[in-house]
């Protein structure tokens, strides 16, 4: 390859990248794990990137929910960080990461996701329309209780009765939105 064409396809890589950083300044979108969240790629693309978020990649890979969280959607999705993962009890989240626990995997992750496209604003709504409480039903099949601190944080409790707390609302997503969560979220225990 000639240096001519070298310099046409950095030049090209730098004008599509500035294109997407000026995109992702006028929406407003929050940064996520040090990475722009760009609303025109969806929740997998946008996830990748986000150095937060490299433990709930690779289980989203391991439970092969990559193609369902890559489509049409709409989903909100509360995306717990790495920090998250690492509060459960040692060796937790390397044991659901077995083949062997798969299942277990996917009703955990699939605990994340509500079938909706639901702001901060919207939550907020349902939780004031509910006198303070919210119920949230799961994709699955968990049933969770939404409220808000006093500082207007919007705060999740699982089927264990552990609260976590949204750390960035509203990261605009081509089929839905994230919420970043710094607990995940649990089943209740049968």
């Amino acid at each position: 390859m000639n240096l001519k064409a070298i310099l046409t396809g950095t030049a090209l890589a730098f004008t599509s990248t500035m294109a997407l950083a000026e995109t992702h300044a006028e929406t407003g979108n929050p940064m996520v794990g040090g990475a722009a969240m760009f609303p025109e790629m969806n929740i997998v693309e946008n996830a990748v990137n986000s150095a937060d978020h490299t433990t709930l990649v690779a289980a989203v890979q391991a439970a092969d929910l990559v193609e369902t969280l890559s489509s049409e959607g709409p989903f909100t999705v509360f995306a717990p960080t790495n920090a998250a993962f690492e509060a459960l009890p040692e060796g937790a989240v390397e044991e659901l990461l077995l083949p062997e626990n798969k299942d277990r995997l996917t009703e955990i992750l699939t605990c994340h996701v509500v079938a909706a496209n639901a702001m901060s604003d919207a939550i907020s709504g349902m939780i004031a329309d509910d006198g303070g409480m919210h119920e949230v039903e799961t994709v699955g099949g968990c049933t969770f209780t939404v409220s808000e601190g006093e500082d207007g944080t919007i705060m999740i409790t699982d089927g264990q009765d552990r609260t976590a707390s949204v750390t960035i609302a509203d990261v605009k997503q081509s089929n839905g939105v994230i919420h970043v969560i710094d607990t995940v979220l649990l089943p209740a225990v049968e």
